[in-house]
């Protein structure tokens, strides 16, 4: 089986005045199915670009990335919605909920976008997400009812609820407390066990990256460990691949 994520070669730059900040530099990174990655690194190191980068919310300057065997430089803006709609989850630090839809309503959005599915099956299924990160009770609440943790499983649900291949995680925990955030961590660690969903961190967070299978450091741009945080492969889950970047 081939890599659901990989970059060959990959820089990014942007334009800032008359000066070009070089986000990423020769960045080489090979992700399979099942891995629970971190991307960590001071601020300004690229976590968040090479996050945008895997996606689909931007595209490199130099190099190539491919994301569940589609290389998203050559998709058209329709091509790379799909892509999202189809085989991405996104979590973010500040949850993002739609704040006039209550929970029930805001994991079922991306099932609504997505399509295919009539309303008896859409039920079952957004019933059956919200039942796993136990928040049956607060079905009907808005976000402004429920507590940051709270609001943190639905964003978890609303990332999960289409059966995306890969969930990226922008600093999950970086708004909540210390007992919060370690729940989260393990909820999103027992989903990756029991579904064998690719879950990509960018984090500075060391309670993040102690739970990680796999750390990917970053600094100026560039990967400087690429290493499995311990040895022991997820069930069926096949062997990690990855190459250091170089300048």
């Amino acid at each position: 089986m081939g890599p659901i994520v990989e970059l060959k070669g990959v820089d990014k730059d942007y334009p800032l005045g008359k000066v070009t900040v070089r986000a990423l530099r020769g960045v080489d990174l090979t992700i399979h199915k099942g891995e629970f990655t971190t991307i960590a690194g001071p601020s300004g190191s690229g976590k968040t670009t090479l996050l945008n980068l895997v996606g689909c919310v931007d595209v490199p300057t130099r190099g190539t990335v491919q994301v569940a065997g589609q290389e998203t430089s050559k998709l058209n803006d329709r091509a790379l919605t799909s892509l999202r709609l189809h085989h991405l989850g996104f979590i973010f630090q500040t949850f993002n909920l739609i704040g006039v839809l209550d929970v029930y309503q805001n994991v079922e959005f991306p099932l609504l976008l997505k399509g295919g599915m009539d309303k008896a099956a859409r039920d079952r299924r957004v019933r059956e997400i919200i039942e796993k990160v136990q928040l049956t009770e607060q079905l009907r609440q808005k976000p402004n009812e429920l507590s940051g943790g709270q609001r943190q499983r639905v964003a978890i649900a609303r990332a999960l609820v289409a059966g995306p291949s890969i969930v990226l995680a922008d600093e999950p925990t970086a708004n909540l407390d210390s007992v919060t955030g370690g729940a989260i961590i393990d909820l999103m660690r027992d989903l990756n066990e029991k579904e064998h969903t690719t879950f990509i961190f960018s984090t500075h967070d060391h309670r993040v990256m102690e739970h990680a299978r796999r750390r990917v450091r970053l600094e100026d741009g560039m990967i400087v460990d690429a290493g499995l945080a311990d040895a022991t492969p997820f069930p069926e889950a096949p062997a990690v691949e990855a190459a250091e970047a170089s300048a």
